[in-house]
């Protein structure tokens, strides 16, 4: 009686080839939703950050001018990472 390594012990090597195949694909596309998961958290925090650093003043409308100011730059950062994120997921 001859031994067939490892595919005595596994069962059949095409079958369990295509099974870690498999597993790969579904270990890589965890992966990419984690990223994607971080970078738009990251995103929300930048832009929560930056807000709460603003040291708003004066009338509603000032600090209206003062929070958008802040929004005109961290808004494409925030955009830009959460499209990274999007095609990291397609």
């Amino acid at each position: 009686m001859e031994s067939g390594g490892l595919g005595d012990l596994f069962g059949d090597p095409e079958e369990l080839q295509r099974r870690l195949a498999e597993f790969a694909e579904q270990m890589q596309g965890q992966q990419r939703l984690v990223w994607a998961d971080n970078a738009i958290k990251l995103a929300v925090d930048l832009t929560v950050a930056a807000i709460a650093r603003v040291n708003v003043q004066g009338n509603a409308d000032a600090q209206a001018e003062e929070i958008r100011t802040v929004m005109a730059r961290v808004f494409p950062e925030a955009v830009a990472l959460v499209r990274e994120a999007r095609e990291g997921l397609q």
